[in-house]
């Protein structure tokens, strides 16, 4: 395709790119691939390069590419109402309608949701709520919250503390002291190999236990985590974790935070990852499957006991005082009602959970034998490969060899996107809901020969 614009320059000299290495990006030293079209769940850039994106944009494109019910509904409101803010009582019908809409899907015990535009800002909303119900219950020194390493809850000041990724602290001062971590439920890396799975999840509830006695439970007021953990290795928890922790927390009157930002809206082949492993929220995160990222939404689903406090300290101290300008902003709530009824409409959750456990079938069966492979999981329309030197002793890659990135770069030569996750050589898939099988065997296919290239068969 000839080229006869400057937006490649432009790009370069003016556009701040999240998570890029900023300098190389200014000199030319990594690409700039521009996307034009898609459609399902393949992508087309401004060169015709064509590929299948095993990562639906970052785990966020659920209904596929192009859906025309969803672009109608944008430009249907933009004609009727392009804005109208939701404060002191205000709404549209749109905004009204999505509310209905995800409660009646939510666990039970859920009682409003307050929307915003990112899971980063809905986290903070929550944080600032826990606080809130604290301080009203009279008890203003509750306030820590208890995250896990390898978590990711958003890239903010706050948010950014509750990840437990050394990338979104590095330089910027994180996390903050409010922040405590514990281990993850990451059975693969444990530290004594000789565990089973389900003495790995006694052994956290232990040191839990063990966190809020040495901080304090009068000092802690609520525990973060995403069901199965997300950017941090998508991770599936071990068996009896999320019933186990419940039961720490109800002990010490501790919050649950359920991150669905990720597993929200049927990626685990449920509607809520909350119900797939029996947890009971207080607060749940929900962003991404929104919207299928047709337009940026997100927002904070809150639950009954917390609902009643939140109401009595505005009884006492008037109006609260938390708002965004775009909350609950009816293009993205639009989008949130056609993505809603599209995924009912074309069963997509079912698509999800059946051709999720056919991509991690194949997945497993390609590669369990790789001298390479130290593990193949997943859950749902979720998946992951971690790659390893010696699978004997789990001995991993040294970092600085990039051995994720360098697979994903040969994949993405092959037509398909998976992500190269960070703090690991792994490779993450998460594609749409509409995934075939015949596209789940293009990504096996494509995954099995570029570890090949990589590290030999």
């Amino acid at each position: 395709m000839l080229k006869n614009d400057l937006l490649e320059q432009w790009d370069r000299e003016s556009f701040f790119h999240p998570s890029t290495h900023l300098a190389n990006h200014a000199r030319g030293d990594s690409p700039t691939r521009v996307i034009k079209t898609a459609k399902g769940c393949h992508i087309t850039d401004r060169d015709g390069n064509r590929s299948l994106d095993a990562f639906a944009g970052l785990y966020c494109v659920n209904v596929g590419y192009g859906r025309s019910e969803i672009a109608e509904a944008i430009a249907e409101q933009a004609h009727e109402l392009a804005y109208y803010h939701a404060y002191v009582g205000h709404g549209t019908e749109a905004s009204i309608t999505l509310s209905k809409m995800i409660l009646d899907r939510a666990p039970k015990g859920m009682s409003k949701v307050y929307f915003g535009q990112s899971g980063s800002d809905a986290n903070e909303t929550n944080v600032k709520l826990i606080w809130y119900y604290n301080n009203i219950l009279g008890r203003p020194e509750k306030k820590k919250i208890i995250s896990r390493w390898r978590g990711y809850h958003g890239s903010g000041l706050m948010t950014g503390s509750l990840t437990g990724l050394d990338l979104f602290h590095q330089k910027f001062d994180l996390p903050l002291a409010q922040v405590v971590h514990t281990d993850a439920p990451y059975y693969y890396r444990r530290t004594d190999e000789d565990m089973t799975p389900e003495q790995f999840t006694d052994h956290l509830v232990a040191q839990l236990e063990a966190l809020i006695e040495r901080e304090g439970a009068d000092t802690i007021a609520a525990f973060i985590g995403e069901p199965v953990l997300g950017t941090g290795g998508i991770v599936p928890p071990p068996p009896g974790y999320w019933p186990a922790i419940q039961k720490v927390l109800d002990r010490h009157d501790i919050l649950l935070v359920a991150d669905e930002v990720v597993t929200g809206f049927g990626r685990l082949g449920s509607m809520f990852g909350s119900d797939h492993y029996g947890m009971r929220p207080d607060l749940i995160t929900i962003a991404k499957g929104l919207t299928s990222a047709y337009a940026p939404l997100s927002g904070s689903i809150v639950g009954d006991r917390m609902w009643k406090v939140l109401e009595q300290g505005t009884d006492e101290n008037g109006p609260i005082g938390h708002g965004w300008t775009y909350s609950a902003h009816p293009i993205g709530a639009a989008a949130g009602v056609a993505n809603l009824l599209l995924i009912d409409d074309l069963n997509l959750i079912d698509n999800a959970r059946e051709v999720g456990a056919y991509l991690n079938r194949q997945m497993q069966g390609a590669l369990a034998d790789h001298a390479h492979v130290g593990e193949v999981r997943g859950e749902g329309m979720l998946c992951a490969v971690e790659m390893v030197e010696n699978r004997q002793g789990r001995q991993f890659f040294d970092p600085s060899r990039k051995i994720g990135a360098a697979i994903s770069a040969e994949m993405a030569k092959r037509g398909v996107i998976a992500r190269a996750m960070p703090q690991g050589d792994i490779i993450g898939y998460a594609p749409p809901f509409c995934l075939t099988r015949d596209e789940a065997d293009t990504i096996v296919g494509a995954t099995v020969d570029a570890i090949n290239v990589v590290l030999g068969a």
